[in-house]
């Protein structure tokens, strides 16, 4: 089963250089790596592993989700994983360990990350349901994806922050994936991304209600959101971003969501 491994750059210098060879150190050999470009200046693609798996596509784009669906039009993988500049694939046997758990088409399969600014484990939530599709979904670079589900809905380039959500319940609610939880980190994440800088947060938060609506009955929304205000969502949020207080949090809610699992 081939992976194809997105990484999207624009003059990411070194960062580049470091998200790929962690691509081309994996156990699982069965990958290519298509380096999205959007015309970097820095030089930064000169420094490129020499691998024969790695394919750079350089053109212009309008932004990140332009560029994964740019990027997407050149896979021949059955299954897709994106990758930021900076993210990395957390152990050399991340990849094969996902791929165990791959068995046909029609999945999306995740695992966890490690936050590299708070210096914890975030778990992802095991069971894929309706307050879990509301309230926190996995990252994009905790997932892999059946290529052709991406193909059938492309990110939606309207949203400049948020689109990868959209995609996730498009996914849940549209394709009817079967969602596989690995247990196990699949990638390193910088921290600090593009929905977690001060000036997106709002246009985060505006999208986030926006797809929300176009999926999910109002009463519903309405539910969910004093159930987040009830468990104190905001603090919860700056406490798991603390590097002080967020390897605590997120052993807690680890624990939770182990009970969860078994529970299931």
């Amino acid at each position: 089963m081939k992976i194809s491994v997105i990484v999207v750059t624009l003059n990411a210098g070194d960062e580049l250089k470091a998200t790929v060879k962690s691509i081309v150190t994996q156990t699982y050999r069965d990958l290519e790596i298509i380096v999205k470009d959007g015309r970097s200046s820095d030089g930064s693609l000169k420094k490129l592993p020499d691998d024969e798996r790695i394919r750079v596509v350089s053109r212009p784009d309008k932004g990140i989700y332009d560029a994964m669906n740019q990027a997407l039009e050149e896979v021949s993988g059955d299954y897709v994983l994106f990758l930021n500049c900076g993210d990395y694939l957390y152990d050399e046997h991340a990849i094969e360990t996902a791929v165990s758990y791959i068995d046909g088409p029609g999945l999306l399969v995740y695992g966890d990350i490690f936050d590299r600014s708070s210096g914890a484990r975030v778990a992802s939530n095991p069971v894929i349901d309706e307050f879990a599709l509301y309230r926190n979904v996995p990252c994009h670079q905790a997932c892999i994806y059946d290529r052709n589900m991406l193909l059938m809905h492309p990110f939606k380039t309207e949203y400049k922050v948020r689109a990868d959500y959209e995609q996730f319940l498009w996914c849940y609610y549209i394709a009817k994936a079967k969602f596989v939880y690995t247990g196990s980190i699949l990638s390193s994440y910088m921290g600090g991304g593009f929905s977690e800088q001060k000036e997106n947060r709002k246009i985060s938060a505006a999208e986030h209600t926006d797809i929300a609506e176009n999926y999910m009955p109002h009463k519903q929304i309405v539910k969910y959101r004093r159930r987040m205000i009830m468990t104190m969502a905001p603090l919860r949020r700056v406490i798991a971003g603390n590097p002080v207080t967020g390897g605590i949090y997120n052993r807690i809610k680890s624990a939770i969501y182990k009970k969860k699992l078994s529970d299931s």
